[in-house]
């Protein structure tokens, strides 16, 4: 089963986002100090997921933005 790049990306989130959390909550040391060791674990296997990831895209450097394309203009007087 392969699992999607995205995915890495919402866990490796969720998971630096709970360590901000239980920073701010003054959580015991010993916790915050294996979940960030982890954190930064999963943020190479995120990074490298995501850069292996075979994504192709139809867009280009024309397209802009998606919500407001300036290679299609319409122009209207």
């Amino acid at each position: 089963m392969k699992i999607p790049a995205m995915l890495y990306v919402v866990i490796t989130t969720l998971m630096l986002v709970t360590l901000t959390i239980m920073v701010a909550m003054d959580m015991p040391f010993n916790w915050v100090f294996y979940v960030t060791c982890l954190g930064q674990v999963f943020v190479v296997v995120m990074v490298y997921k995501v850069l292996r990831d075979q994504y192709t895209t139809d867009k280009t450097f024309e397209d802009f933005y998606e919500d407001h394309p300036i290679g299609k203009q319409k122009i209207t007087s």
